[in-house]
């Protein structure tokens, strides 16, 4: 990890949760914050309509691409913030598992948040995320 990323885990807050509740990063760093990832594909249409799951794996797959482009990668998150167009709590524990597949062992920090609508026709899922590199 470029900006030397600490996660700090549940202990004493709770074991049920399996993420890490906090991010600090050592300075200096460069950071890097991204816009919303959607989930569309190269031709600008939405991927994987109405499939929740498929929709995250085209959201995270083209956050690895914005992030290789500001020179950070996935292991350089240090918090994300999981926007899903759904009022059902299974749904948005779907997407998260989908996006934290991509995290593997650095689980960052991150929210994941039923919304109304998200900007795209057919949007079901986006992520923002930050980075830090050194």
């Amino acid at each position: 990890m470029g900006g030397d990323v600490t996660l700090i885990r549940g202990r004493p807050l709770t074991d049920t949760v399996d993420h890490a509740y906090a991010a600090a990063v050592e300075a200096p760093v460069r950071a890097v914050w991204t816009a919303g990832a959607c989930p569309l594909d190269a031709e600008g249409n939405t991927a994987a309509v109405g499939d929740y799951a498929g929709r995250a794996h085209q959201v995270v797959r083209n956050l690895v691409t914005a992030l290789d482009g500001a020179g950070a990668g996935l292991g350089d998150v240090v918090r994300t913030t999981v926007y899903v167009a759904t009022a059902e709590q299974a749904h948005l524990v779907e997407v998260w598992n989908a996006v934290r597949e991509y995290m593997g062992e650095h689980d960052a920090p991150g929210t994941p948040l039923g919304v109304t609508v998200l900007g795209y026709d057919d949007q079901l899922v986006e992520v923002e995320a930050v980075a830090v590199t050194s």
